[in-house]
């Protein structure tokens, strides 16, 4: 028997050329391996930074939609001192406590079949909606509700577009609207965050004096009125419609409709 076959696997291993496959194939497996567990547990380490991270980005866009941020305040001190959050059902308008509002994620509920619903009417394109959602109390001095901002979404061209609309105490007077995520075109559905377009928002009403709602995004006002018309976006024809049918889907009765009636008969 020759001496290299009474040598071990490990052994005739240890003495193969460093250009041979098993030794190649060896070192990339010890590599890839390695990349992964690093890459691994630089995930876990970081995650608690990220949902920090995406908690603030939140509350910075609440606060921008509300017209109340400043460069440089303490956004936690801040939105804390401000807002009150509450979860709302859908269906009734009404507030429920069966949730606890410091944990309740709205993008999960949604597709929770318990906490939410398939929708056959679905001109944003969502598939689900959620039962409940997490809204925004802006209240004064005196603790009388001053704004609300209700969350939004719905998809444009490329992507689902997130974001805040604010209203008035009144139930039907749009203080603002503020996107926080989307993928659309840069430079044309992307001017969704143009501040001068989120600035032609502010004024605008969503239902006339019937009760219907009339707001519209479109190159041209509706029969209803200047004050129901935000211009389409140059360019962005199909990003301009998903705006459109999002903002009406979320303003009308499957979305806060009833929790908007029973804003403005004082009723909350």
């Amino acid at each position: 028997m020759s001496e290299q076959t009474n040598k071990g696997a490990f052994q005739r291993f240890l003495e193969a050329s460093p250009d041979s496959t098993g030794k190649t194939l060896f070192v990339a497996v010890v590599l890839c391996l390695c990349a992964s567990m690093i890459v691994s547990a630089a995930a876990v380490a970081l995650r608690p930074t990220q949902e920090a991270n995406k908690l603030k980005d939140k509350q910075i866009n609440i606060l921008q939609v509300a017209g109340l941020y400043e460069p440089g305040v303490n956004v936690t001190e801040a939105f804390g001192a401000s807002f009150e959050p509450r979860i709302l059902e859908l269906a009734t308008g009404r507030f429920t406590d069966d949730f606890d509002v410091a944990t309740f994620d709205d993008r999960a509920a949604a597709d929770d079949p318990a906490t939410s619903i398939k929708l056959d009417y679905d001109p944003a394109s969502i598939g689900r909606q959620s039962k409940y959602m997490t809204v925004y109390l802006l209240k004064d001095d005196a603790g009388e509700i001053d704004k609300v901002i209700l969350p939004l979404h719905g998809y444009g061209l490329w992507s689902t577009l997130y974001g805040f609309i604010a209203v008035e105490e009144n139930g039907n007077d749009i203080f603002g609207l503020q996107f926080y995520s989307h993928a659309e075109t840069p430079g044309l559905g992307a001017e969704v965050d143009n501040p001068r377009w989120k600035a032609l928002w502010k004024g605008k009403h969503l239902t006339d004096a019937a009760g219907e709602l009339q707001i519209t995004v479109a190159k041209t006002a509706p029969a209803a009125g200047k004050e129901f018309h935000v211009d389409a976006l140059s360019g962005a024809t199909l990003t301009s419609a998903g705006v459109d049918n999002l903002v009406r889907f979320w303003m009308g009765e499957t979305g806060y409709a009833p929790f908007l009636a029973n804003l403005k008969a004082g009723d909350i």
